[in-house]
């Protein structure tokens, strides 16, 4: 397959499996389950390592995952209701008009918008929903957000690729040319100690590319700062992250 797609995680696609927040909130799945006309087949766009297809496969008979990575599909937690296959999300081999539920999580802002919701009308049934969401930064305590912030949008600011703007503006203005519905709110929770916060905050494709660039962890650098206002580190701290979703009927 060649390289056409926006490739940021595929060189740590271990530690991205590894250091996300492993699933999406029941509550969402269920959401979308509901607004589907069909259960047999949904279809999870860029899946990366699965988190949302495995999700989605409690309450669909089948489940196609598609991600470009090979790496990231590596590193997928496999299910008997889940097909994982190479592809790329502009151009799959699913059959015309078989898909009830198309999601994207966390990766719709990568897409080449116009081929993708070509894609997606292709493959979607009568009544079809196609459902898009991202997270931005997680909110702990005052003075952890504080770092956190001073980390993403000073330190490592200037290495998000463009395609954030997407994320940081909550896909509100990102192109939606679907009939939208109303949506519920949503957030993920973990509880986590600092170690394992950083682990995460390390994926980020913007302290990869400064990393690249100037050969030193920016992560690394701010510990310090990082523990003075987590405290003890062994402390697991509830994570929380508000989820922007975007959900509309096809046709």
């Amino acid at each position: 397959m060649s390289n056409e797609f926006p490739d940021h995680f595929s060189g740590h696609a271990d530690a991205y499996a590894a250091s996300r927040p492993a699933s999406y909130p029941q509550g969402l799945v269920d959401f979308l389950a509901d607004a589907a006309p069909a259960h047999d087949l949904a279809w999870d766009a860029a899946t990366g390592n699965g988190q949302a297809a495995i999700c989605l496969a409690e309450r669909f008979e089948r489940v196609v995952a598609t991600d470009a990575s090979a790496e990231q599909l590596a590193q997928a937690r496999r299910h008997p209701r889940i097909e994982y296959r190479q592809a790329v999300s502009e151009r799959t081999d699913l059959e015309d008009g078989c898909v009830a539920l198309t999601t994207v999580a966390q990766a719709l802002h990568w897409f080449d918008f116009e081929r993708f919701f070509a894609e997606v009308r292709r493959v979607s049934s009568p009544r079809a929903i196609f459902a898009a969401w991202t997270y931005d930064m997680a909110r702990i305590t005052p003075a952890v957000d504080a770092e956190i912030h001073r980390l993403a949008k000073e330190t490592v600011g200037p290495y998000w690729p463009p395609e954030r703007i997407w994320v940081d503006e909550r896909y509100e203005t990102l192109p939606f040319p679907f009939e939208e519905l109303a949506t519920p709110s949503f957030e993920m929770t973990a509880s986590w100690s600092l170690d394992r916060y950083l682990a995460y905050v390390r994926t980020w494709s913007a302290v990869k590319r400064f990393e690249k660039k100037n050969g030193s962890n920016p992560v690394d650098t701010a510990l310090p700062a990082f523990e003075r206002a987590w405290g003890n580190p062994a402390t697991e701290r509830e994570i929380h992250w508000p989820i922007y979703l975007r959900v509309g009927r096809v046709g």
